[in-house]
Protein backbone atom coordinates (compact mmCIF):
# COMPACT_ATOMS: atom_id res chain seq x y z
CA UNK A 1 0.00 0.00 0.00
CA UNK A 2 1.09 3.45 -0.72
CA UNK A 3 2.25 5.55 1.72
CA UNK A 4 2.56 9.24 0.18
CA UNK A 5 4.21 10.43 3.78
CA UNK A 6 7.23 8.23 3.50
CA UNK A 7 9.48 8.63 0.80
CA UNK A 8 12.16 5.59 0.20
CA UNK A 9 13.98 6.70 -3.00
CA UNK A 10 14.98 10.64 -3.63
CA UNK A 11 17.06 11.83 -6.00
CA UNK A 12 17.54 15.52 -6.87
CA UNK A 13 19.90 16.34 -10.44
CA UNK A 14 21.28 12.74 -10.45
CA UNK A 15 23.85 12.76 -13.38
CA UNK A 16 26.20 10.31 -14.67
CA UNK A 17 28.93 10.42 -17.53
CA UNK A 18 31.74 8.84 -19.27
CA UNK A 19 33.93 11.01 -20.11
CA UNK A 20 31.68 13.65 -22.90
CA UNK A 21 29.26 11.38 -22.76
CA UNK A 22 25.81 11.72 -20.65
CA UNK A 23 24.14 8.77 -19.87
CA UNK A 24 22.09 9.78 -17.12
CA UNK A 25 21.43 14.06 -17.24
CA UNK A 26 20.24 15.67 -14.45
CA UNK A 27 16.80 13.26 -13.14
CA UNK A 28 15.01 13.99 -10.28
CA UNK A 29 11.99 12.22 -8.66
CA UNK A 30 10.79 10.17 -5.85
CA UNK A 31 9.19 7.08 -4.90
CA UNK A 32 6.95 6.21 -1.71
CA UNK A 33 6.66 3.16 0.41
CA UNK A 34 4.97 0.26 -1.40
CA UNK A 35 4.53 2.44 -4.72
CA UNK A 36 4.90 0.34 -7.67
CA UNK A 37 7.63 2.68 -9.56
CA UNK A 38 7.80 1.74 -13.37
CA UNK A 39 10.91 2.92 -14.96
CA UNK A 40 11.10 2.91 -18.50
CA UNK A 41 12.88 4.00 -21.85
CA UNK A 42 13.90 2.38 -25.04
CA UNK A 43 17.69 1.06 -25.55
CA UNK A 44 20.16 3.86 -24.75
CA UNK A 45 17.57 5.93 -22.70
CA UNK A 46 19.79 5.86 -19.65
CA UNK A 47 17.00 3.35 -17.10
CA UNK A 48 20.00 1.17 -16.70
CA UNK A 49 22.81 3.55 -16.45
CA UNK A 50 20.21 5.01 -13.16
CA UNK A 51 19.16 1.89 -11.54
CA UNK A 52 22.87 1.03 -10.68
CA UNK A 53 23.28 4.52 -9.19
CA UNK A 54 20.40 3.84 -7.23
CA UNK A 55 21.63 0.26 -5.88
CA UNK A 56 24.25 1.75 -4.76
CA UNK A 57 26.54 -0.45 -7.86
CA UNK A 58 28.07 3.03 -9.24
CA UNK A 59 28.64 6.36 -8.27
CA UNK A 60 26.74 9.21 -9.43
CA UNK A 61 28.64 11.89 -11.11
CA UNK A 62 26.78 14.43 -9.51
CA UNK A 63 23.48 15.54 -8.06
CA UNK A 64 21.81 13.41 -4.76
CA UNK A 65 19.90 10.12 -3.99
CA UNK A 66 18.91 8.89 -0.62
CA UNK A 67 17.69 4.97 -1.07
CA UNK A 68 16.07 3.42 1.60
CA UNK A 69 17.12 6.37 3.66
CA UNK A 70 21.11 6.05 2.73
CA UNK A 71 23.35 8.41 1.11
CA UNK A 72 24.35 6.58 -2.54
CA UNK A 73 27.49 8.62 -2.17
CA UNK A 74 29.02 7.26 1.83
CA UNK A 75 26.39 4.47 2.28
CA UNK A 76 26.19 2.06 -0.12
CA UNK A 77 26.99 -1.16 1.94
CA UNK A 78 23.96 -0.01 3.66
CA UNK A 79 21.96 0.42 0.63
CA UNK A 80 22.39 -3.32 -0.88
CA UNK A 81 21.51 -4.58 2.41
CA UNK A 82 17.89 -3.18 2.34
CA UNK A 83 17.00 -3.56 -1.23
CA UNK A 84 16.29 -6.64 -3.69
CA UNK A 85 17.47 -7.12 -6.64
CA UNK A 86 16.08 -9.28 -9.95
CA UNK A 87 17.57 -9.36 -13.06
CA UNK A 88 15.87 -11.34 -16.19
CA UNK A 89 19.69 -12.00 -16.93
CA UNK A 90 20.83 -13.68 -13.75
CA UNK A 91 18.82 -14.16 -10.23
CA UNK A 92 19.52 -17.70 -9.42
CA UNK A 93 22.10 -20.28 -9.54
CA UNK A 94 20.91 -22.75 -12.04
CA UNK A 95 23.36 -25.86 -11.31
CA UNK A 96 22.27 -25.58 -6.92
CA UNK A 97 18.66 -26.79 -6.19
CA UNK A 98 15.63 -24.63 -5.25
CA UNK A 99 16.70 -25.58 -1.25
CA UNK A 100 20.27 -24.51 -1.67
CA UNK A 101 19.52 -21.28 -3.58
CA UNK A 102 17.26 -20.09 -0.64
CA UNK A 103 20.14 -20.22 1.75
CA UNK A 104 22.74 -19.72 -0.42
CA UNK A 105 20.59 -15.34 -1.29
CA UNK A 106 19.18 -15.99 2.53
CA UNK A 107 23.17 -16.19 3.52
CA UNK A 108 24.01 -13.41 1.39
CA UNK A 109 21.15 -11.21 2.83
CA UNK A 110 22.23 -11.75 5.94
CA UNK A 111 19.75 -14.02 7.41
CA UNK A 112 20.36 -16.76 10.41
CA UNK A 113 19.87 -19.93 9.78
CA UNK A 114 16.77 -20.36 11.21
CA UNK A 115 15.37 -17.47 9.40
CA UNK A 116 16.81 -18.95 6.27
CA UNK A 117 14.79 -22.49 6.97
CA UNK A 118 11.91 -20.68 8.34
CA UNK A 119 10.96 -18.69 5.34
CA UNK A 120 12.73 -20.77 2.67
CA UNK A 121 10.20 -23.60 3.80
CA UNK A 122 7.20 -20.92 3.46
CA UNK A 123 8.18 -19.71 0.22
CA UNK A 124 8.72 -22.99 -1.24
CA UNK A 125 4.94 -23.84 0.50
CA UNK A 126 3.52 -20.31 -1.19
CA UNK A 127 5.12 -21.59 -4.85
CA UNK A 128 3.81 -25.10 -4.36
CA UNK A 129 7.53 -26.32 -5.25
CA UNK A 130 7.77 -28.57 -2.56
CA UNK A 131 8.29 -31.20 -4.78
CA UNK A 132 10.53 -29.39 -6.66
CA UNK A 133 12.89 -28.24 -3.84
CA UNK A 134 15.73 -30.92 -4.43
CA UNK A 135 15.85 -30.26 -8.17
CA UNK A 136 18.25 -27.81 -10.07
CA UNK A 137 16.92 -25.36 -10.69
CA UNK A 138 18.19 -25.21 -14.65
CA UNK A 139 15.45 -27.78 -14.51
CA UNK A 140 12.72 -25.74 -13.89
CA UNK A 141 9.94 -24.14 -16.36
CA UNK A 142 10.99 -20.50 -17.11
CA UNK A 143 7.87 -19.04 -14.99
CA UNK A 144 8.92 -20.91 -12.18
CA UNK A 145 12.31 -19.68 -11.93
CA UNK A 146 11.12 -16.15 -12.61
CA UNK A 147 8.27 -17.08 -9.09
CA UNK A 148 11.56 -18.06 -7.55
CA UNK A 149 13.79 -15.22 -8.22
CA UNK A 150 11.42 -12.81 -6.95
CA UNK A 151 10.59 -14.26 -3.86
CA UNK A 152 14.50 -14.93 -3.03
CA UNK A 153 14.76 -11.19 -3.98
CA UNK A 154 12.24 -9.91 -1.01
CA UNK A 155 13.37 -12.67 1.24
CA UNK A 156 14.63 -10.84 3.83
CA UNK A 157 11.90 -8.37 3.66
CA UNK A 158 13.97 -5.09 2.08
CA UNK A 159 12.47 -1.83 1.84
CA UNK A 160 13.05 -1.88 -2.25
CA UNK A 161 13.42 -4.16 -4.75
CA UNK A 162 14.56 -3.26 -8.05
CA UNK A 163 13.24 -6.16 -10.77
CA UNK A 164 15.43 -5.60 -14.34
CA UNK A 165 12.77 -6.53 -16.96
CA UNK A 166 12.03 -9.16 -15.07
CA UNK A 167 9.20 -11.16 -17.18
CA UNK A 168 10.94 -11.38 -20.10
CA UNK A 169 10.74 -14.52 -22.09
CA UNK A 170 7.81 -15.75 -20.51
CA UNK A 171 3.92 -16.26 -21.58
CA UNK A 172 1.50 -13.93 -20.51
CA UNK A 173 -0.28 -16.24 -18.02
CA UNK A 174 2.95 -16.23 -16.25
CA UNK A 175 3.49 -12.16 -16.12
CA UNK A 176 -0.02 -11.74 -14.81
CA UNK A 177 0.65 -14.41 -11.79
CA UNK A 178 4.22 -12.71 -11.53
CA UNK A 179 2.47 -9.79 -11.28
CA UNK A 180 0.72 -10.80 -8.55
CA UNK A 181 3.46 -11.50 -6.36
CA UNK A 182 4.38 -7.85 -6.95
CA UNK A 183 1.14 -6.71 -5.52
CA UNK A 184 1.41 -9.11 -2.43
CA UNK A 185 4.45 -7.41 -1.72
CA UNK A 186 3.22 -3.86 -2.23
CA UNK A 187 0.82 -4.66 0.23
CA UNK A 188 2.96 -5.49 2.45
CA UNK A 189 5.04 -2.12 2.18
CA UNK A 190 7.50 -2.67 -0.31
CA UNK A 191 8.34 -0.42 -2.43
CA UNK A 192 8.81 -1.85 -6.44
CA UNK A 193 11.13 -0.21 -9.17
CA UNK A 194 10.80 -1.97 -12.06
CA UNK A 195 11.74 -1.64 -15.80
CA UNK A 196 10.04 -3.51 -18.60
CA UNK A 197 9.73 -3.51 -22.58
CA UNK A 198 6.03 -4.52 -21.83
CA UNK A 199 4.03 -1.58 -22.07
CA UNK A 200 0.86 -3.99 -20.72
CA UNK A 201 2.60 -3.71 -17.81
CA UNK A 202 3.49 -0.02 -17.64
CA UNK A 203 -0.54 -0.36 -17.06
CA UNK A 204 -0.04 -2.31 -13.58
CA UNK A 205 1.96 0.77 -12.04
CA UNK A 206 1.26 3.62 -9.76
CA UNK A 207 3.52 5.93 -11.65
CA UNK A 208 6.12 5.62 -14.74
CA UNK A 209 8.97 7.75 -15.06
CA UNK A 210 9.89 7.09 -19.36
CA UNK A 211 13.33 7.99 -19.31
CA UNK A 212 14.65 9.65 -23.34
CA UNK A 213 18.03 10.18 -23.81
CA UNK A 214 19.55 10.49 -20.51
CA UNK A 215 16.35 12.81 -19.39
CA UNK A 216 12.73 12.57 -17.75
CA UNK A 217 10.37 12.39 -20.77
CA UNK A 218 7.47 12.38 -18.64
CA UNK A 219 6.30 10.81 -15.51
CA UNK A 220 3.14 10.25 -13.90
CA UNK A 221 0.12 7.50 -13.73
CA UNK A 222 -1.04 5.51 -16.28
CA UNK A 223 -4.22 7.36 -16.95
CA UNK A 224 -2.74 11.01 -16.25
CA UNK A 225 -0.29 10.17 -19.30
CA UNK A 226 -2.31 8.85 -21.92
CA UNK A 227 -4.81 11.84 -21.23
CA UNK A 228 -1.45 14.08 -21.05
CA UNK A 229 -0.55 12.30 -24.89
CA UNK A 230 -4.07 12.20 -25.98
CA UNK A 231 -3.43 8.15 -25.83
CA UNK A 232 -5.34 4.89 -25.52
CA UNK A 233 -2.61 3.19 -24.34
CA UNK A 234 1.20 3.49 -22.79
CA UNK A 235 2.25 1.74 -26.11
CA UNK A 236 1.00 5.09 -27.94
CA UNK A 237 2.78 7.04 -25.29
CA UNK A 238 6.02 5.33 -25.37
CA UNK A 239 5.94 5.42 -28.95
CA UNK A 240 5.66 8.81 -28.93
CA UNK A 241 8.38 9.89 -26.80
CA UNK A 242 10.81 7.33 -27.96
CA UNK A 243 10.03 8.63 -31.23
CA UNK A 244 11.85 12.09 -30.65
CA UNK A 245 14.59 9.92 -29.56
CA UNK A 246 18.50 10.98 -30.60
CA UNK A 247 20.77 8.26 -29.25
CA UNK A 248 20.30 4.36 -29.45
CA UNK A 249 23.02 2.90 -26.82
CA UNK A 250 23.69 4.07 -23.14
Amino acid sequence: MINMKELVIETRNLSKRFGDFIAVDNISFEVNKGEIFGFLGANGAGKTTAMRMLCGLSIPSSGDAMIAGFDVYKETESIKKNIGYMSQKFSLYENLTVEENIQFFGGIYGLSNSDIKEKGRALIQKLGLESESRKLVGSLPLGWKQKLSFSVAVIHEPKIVFLDEPTGGVDPLTRRQFWDLIYEAADRGVTIFVTTHYMDEAEYCNRICIMVDGKIGAMGAPDFLKKKFRASSMDEVFYELARGAQRKDA
